[in-house]
């Protein structure tokens, strides 16, 4: 999977990491036992700290979407396509969702225009597989 990071973007870099991760897994571009590459290589790729990948790879093991070990490396344990959902992050899910909507309204977006967002939005994450 190719991962893009801006340098000038005010997301700090292990967020955009974590970002791009998320929705790789999202796509269907990871699924369950595929192997991320090391944080040394991530680091020397963007040419950043590997404090900053480790920081966006331990994220993602405390969201139970990666694990790693000393022979495997980090690797996706979840698939989208059988992944069930607690309850806590639904609603967490719910809160982030309202926020956003929120400031699409506070912009000036109407509901169909959000609506369409999000609809568009869904269908560029079912679009993409293997």
């Amino acid at each position: 999977m190719d991962i893009e990071i801006d340098p000038l973007s005010p997301v700090p870099l292990y967020q955009q990491l974590r970002d791009r991760i998320v929705e790789g897994i999202g796509r269907g571009d990871l699924t369950r036992g595929d192997a991320l590459a090391s944080v040394r290589q991530v680091a020397g790729q963007f040419g950043i700290n590997p404090a900053t990948v480790a920081k966006a790879y331990d994220q993602l093991r405390a969201e139970g979407l990666v694990a790693s070990n000393a022979k495997s490396g980090t690797f996706v344990t979840v698939d989208r396509d059988t992944a069930v959902p607690s309850e806590q992050f639904t609603e967490g899910l719910r809160e982030r969702l309202l926020t956003l909507l929120a400031e699409g309204r506070a912009h000036g977006l109407s509901d169909a225009a959000l609506r369409h967002l999000c609809d568009q939005t869904v269908a560029g994450l079912a679009g993409a597989r293997r």
